[in-house]
């Protein structure tokens, strides 16, 4: 079918026609014609077979033609921003398009000025809960990589979001997306929706397992490889040769940086070094420079790299961009990128079936490794595309071809039924006024895919005890048989943190007495579930207990029973990592105390800069002498940073490297900027030229006039980190 047969508003055959896309694959024309007609549909098709078109499609339908507004929800923030970059290509023709995946504590009302908002599943639930008035426009939603609902982390949000939207408006088109699943249809069930499944892909897929030089493909093919100083290596330069390009999985951090170094060593055989625009960059972190960052570019410099979510976003976007356009010839990356962005390669690489879990290896899903196996073959660059597997012997290979590349995808399962899941969500379906009674909330929950799939009695105790836990903490009320959320419930909503957490940050709060140390409110956020907290290693016992025999009168919050110690060493180890990087600590030095990569830092300040926000918020109800306290920590870990820098880190441009070496030279303020000759800043260590420029601009220094325009170039040099507002929210408690 021809995208000129289709009945689209005006301007968008052209669009299309001008992005090269003329004629629709056999999945999409048998699913665009649901899309456009206002039907729900569940499209489950392999990836890179064009599920986002038909969204796409549907979306401008309901704008342009019948003034709807949509919402696209994604799992990942780079998801968002890839659907945000494709779906401005049609701002053109009228429509308005806005990208939501950050601050969780606010109604965005300037949404309401769009046509299509992309947002991640945990912003769209966090509109819910601000009960948007917008919200009320939407037409259509659609669910971008709905099989993620069998994620323990981000599936229930996403469950969730869908049952209350289909609740707010019942005449709602859902268009689900998803790679193939095995029970595809009980999904459409669930959604009412018309369901298209196909194996079909745009550029065919050939799966084998790699054995004694050779790929056994599952077509009874063969392909000879000629093994070099590594069989992992010698499969990645056969490609490379052939010029394609290589994804290669592995199940652990430390293996992405090991394998890919010892590519680099290798490359040279097979391509030269390519050029790139800020491969000097990417050693440095807000003006550190760190080991893992150091590593990244010696082997970007040879055309490989690494992958995984130890690097900073910065750093993950350089080898993304790099990959796709062709001066990355190699990624070696978690499974994590497999469920990511679009980076198809020729020949994907399986190298590991399990990974560590629960304190054991654990074989990896199918649907998993199929997901691996769907990044194989580059649409419009590759005639086919390889996913191959690694064998030890005829065993194993009997194993991997059977069980992973001829057996089928499992069914996905809700997993909204435990009580810590459920926490957050029944006390936010209460707080908005979806549900104002048990009845109420039962019928709501009624309407989930878990109580879809299986039946509501594990549900029903589970939201029971919920509830017992929430009128014994005064987050609701019973009145006459309703439950009415209490001020502090529906802040605890709002903030968009676990009730458990509000406990531990409210109890904290009533401890803390004026002029108390901020390590306790440290550690009274590192003890929340929302804080993943860091793994106490054997050779860590000693240093941490030390910390707690030392600073047991800073703590807010006492140790529990003595068979929970050690979590509670836990939450020191983690509250420790932060007050160092407060401290200023080295970067490289903090990272190799604590065993994490610059992206896992990055994180861990994030989350605990949130759930410092939290805290401030719910110390206007507890304890008000804590505010500014909370509100000078929550700008420390932002910045990382003891508080004499904290004037000089509000500057675009400054990090702590460049606060702590203007202040080591005596410029300890924005007047002393002001007042400083231009010459001694540029030669502080670390400022230079451009960044002198950009520091007298801002602050209109006598030297530099005001009104003076510093070139877009110079600006872009030395934004070295992303600031955000000076009102201390955080964009995003989950999506990293």
């Amino acid at each position: 079918m021809r995208v000129d047969e289709l009945e689209l508003p005006d301007g968008v055959i052209e669009v299309l026609q001008e992005e090269g896309i003329v004629e629709l694959h056999p999945p999409q024309a048998k699913a665009v014609p649901f899309a456009l007609d206002g039907k729900n549909l569940m499209l489950a098709i392999p990836t890179a077979s064009g599920k986002s078109l038909v969204a796409y499609l549907a979306v401008l339908k309901h704008v342009l033609e019948w003034g709807g507004k949509a919402l696209y929800i994604v799992p990942l923030r780079a998801l968002a921003s890839e659907k945000f970059d494709d779906l401005k290509k049609f701002e053109r023709l009228g429509v308005k398009v806005a990208m939501s995946a950050g601050d969780l504590d606010s109604p965005d009302p300037q949404l309401d000025d769009f046509d299509i908002i992309v947002a991640t599943s945990e912003k769209a639930d966090s509109l819910l809960r601000h009960q948007s008035a917008w919200l009320g426009h939407i037409t259509l939603v659609v669910a971008d990589e709905v099989h993620l609902i069998h994620d323990p982390g981000r599936g229930p949000t996403l469950e969730v979001t869908l049952t209350k939207f289909r609740k707010l408006n019942p005449s709602l088109q859902v268009i689900a997306l998803s790679a193939t699943i095995k029970n595809a249809r009980e999904v459409a069930d669930w959604l009412n929706a018309e369901l298209v499944t196909s194996e079909w892909r745009p550029t065919p897929l050939k799966e084998g397992v790699f054995l004694d030089g050779e790929i056994l493909f599952t077509d009874n093919t063969r392909r000879k490889v000629p093994v070099k100083k590594d069989p992992l290596w010698s499969l990645v330069a056969d490609s490379i040769a052939e010029g394609g390009q290589c994804l290669v999985f592995v199940n652990t951090r430390r293996s992405t940086e090991t394998l890919a170094t010892k590519f680099a060593r290798f490359a040279g055989e097979v391509m030269g070094e390519p050029s790139m625009e800020g491969v000097d960059e990417l050693a440095e972190d807000r003006g550190e420079q760190t080991t893992i960052g150091k590593t990244l570019r010696s082997c970007v410099k040879k055309g490989v790299a690494f992958h995984n979510a130890g690097l900073t976003n910065e750093q993950r976007r350089f080898v993304e961009s790099n990959f796709k356009k062709g001066n990355i010839k190699c990624i070696v990356a978690t499974p994590t990128l497999a469920a990511g962005i679009n980076l198809p390669a020729r020949r994907v690489i399986i190298r590991d079936v399990t990974r560590f879990e629960n304190g054991g290896q654990s074989a990896i899903p199918v649907m998993e490794i199929k997901q691996m196996c769907g990044r194989a073959g580059r649409p419009r660059f590759d005639p086919y595309g390889e996913a191959v597997l690694i064998a030890k012997d005829e065993d194993n290979y009997r194993f991997l071809r059977d069980n992973y590349l001829l057996g089928e995808s499992e069914e996905i399962y809700s997993k909204l039924g435990s009580e810590p899941v459920l926490r957050s969500h029944v006390l936010a379906t209460l707080a908005t006024g979806t549900a104002s009674s048990q009845d109420g909330l039962m019928d709501f929950l009624n309407s989930t895919f878990f109580a879809h799939q299986t039946t509501m009695l594990g549900l029903e105790e589970a939201a029971d005890n919920v509830i017992d836990f929430l009128l014994e903490e005064e987050m609701i009320r019973s009145v006459d048989g309703r439950l009415v959320p209490t001020f502090f419930g529906r802040r605890v909503s709002d903030l968009y943190i676990d009730p458990l957490t509000a406990v531990k940050l409210r109890d904290a709060l009533r401890n803390f007495k004026p002029g108390g140390s901020p390590f306790g409110l440290l550690h009274a956020v590192c003890s929340s579930p929302d804080m993943l907290t860091m793994y106490l290693k054997r050779s860590d016992y000693e240093w941490v207990e030390e910390v707690y025999a030392t600073r047991e009168g800073e703590l807010l919050l006492p140790p529990g029973d003595l068979d929970e110690f050690d979590f509670y060493l836990a939450e020191l180890k983690t509250a420790c990592s932060i007050d160092d990087w407060i401290m200023e600590m080295e970067e490289d030095e903090l990272l190799k105390k604590y065993g994490i990569g610059p992206g896992d830092l990055r994180n861990k300040m994030d989350v605990g800069e949130w759930l410092i926000y939290s805290m401030r918020e719910l110390s206007n109800i507890f304890n008000k002498d804590a505010y500014p306290v909370l509100t000078e920590l929550m700008v420390r870990i932002r910045y990382g940073v003891r508080p004499e820098l904290l004037d000089l880190v509000r500057l675009r441009g400054v990090g702590r490297a460049r606060a702590r070496s203007l202040f080591n030279h005596g410029i300890r303020s924005v007047e002393d900027i002001q007042n400083v000759d231009p010459v001694r800043l540029a030669r502080i260590p670390k400022i230079g030229d451009s960044v002198a420029k950009s520091l007298l601009s801002q602050v209109g220094g006598s030297r530099f006039r005001k009104d003076e325009e510093v070139p877009a170039e110079e600006i872009e040099e030395v934004v070295i980190e992303e600031k955000r507002p000076s009102d201390g929210k955080q964009r995003s408690l989950l999506d990293f």
